[in-house]
């Protein structure tokens, strides 16, 4: 009987941990659904059109010129970015690039994806897209890893003849990500995402929270506007713990299983009841 109530909470407790695990293997990312997409883009890191996670930014350009948008990208999730770029009925052959850069505005390699691509002459669109790292909740400072922030978008021609620069495009532009969860975990995090105007924002709160002498009445730092749904997430929390939990509750039942097995029936048959 006690066996049989041992297990019982064992899996009530298994039941309750694995909750949270499924809810955090869903995507993070889904689309707006407000029609209010952004239908231009930015010509540096500084003017870069920001766009949430899911959304279908559309934008209109000449060839060579460079366009930009930023994202949000938490610690856990796996950035995916998508461009497409419709080219003018008349043109050579064009190389087009896709690049992104984090906070820091450090270029992050693909782990796959075709970031470039030729467009033969003729060619009515091209399509770009890059699978990044899974984004760190903390890194050595001397690593290259993607960090929780801020993260920027550059379509651009890197292949380009001299008849076919000022021609007309259009391109498109997507990012959302898949969330990968304890796997990638690490022990430790940022103190702050890597956003825009977050040190300068910090400086200013320290200040204000001084002596007052007058520092927090300047101008206040302007943050980007744009974070995940939920968030920006702390960093210690991850469905690592819970399989942790799980992996407790488990030996719980191997040590009570055990116990059971080796105590036997009690007192032996043959011990004279006196003894």
């Amino acid at each position: 009987m006690r066996l049989t109530r041992a297990f019982g909470a064992a899996l009530l407790a298994l039941g309750l941990a694995a909750a949270p695990a499924a809810a955090d293997s869903s995507p993070s990312a889904s689309p707006s659904g407000d029609g209010k997409a952004p239908t231009q883009a930015g010509t540096s890191f500084r003017t870069a059109t920001e766009i949430e996670q899911g959304q279908q930014a559309t934008a209109t350009g000449s060839t060579g010129d460079y366009l930009y948008w930023s994202f949000p990208a938490d610690a856990g999730q796996r950035p995916t970015v998508h461009a497409t770029v419709k080219l003018p009925d008349k043109h050579t052959t064009q190389t087009w690039q896709l690049d992104v850069y984090d906070g820091l505005r450090r270029r992050q390699s693909c782990q796959y994806g075709a970031q470039t691509r030729t467009a033969e002459a003729g060619t009515p669109s091209v399509e770009l897209a890059c699978v990044l790292r899974t984004v760190r909740a903390w890194a050595e400072p001397w690593a290259n890893d993607p960090l929780p922030g801020t993260y920027y978008v550059r379509l651009t021609v890197v292949g380009l003849q001299p008849s076919d620069l000022g021609l007309p495009v259009s391109a498109e532009v997507k990012a959302d990500s898949k969330h990968i969860g304890g796997a990638a975990a690490v022990d430790g995090s940022l103190a702050k995402p890597l956003v825009p105007g977050i040190a300068v924002k910090s400086q200013q709160d320290e200040a204000g929270s001084g002596s007052g002498d007058g520092s927090a009445t300047k101008k206040p730092a302007v943050l980007s506007s744009i974070e995940p749904d939920d968030g920006w997430s702390s960093g210690w929390w991850s469905d690592r713990w819970v399989w942790t939990g799980i992996g407790a509750v488990l030996a719980a039942l191997a040590g009570i299983g055990g116990y059971a097995l080796t105590r036997g029936s009690g007192r032996p048959s043959r011990v004279p009841p006196g003894a």
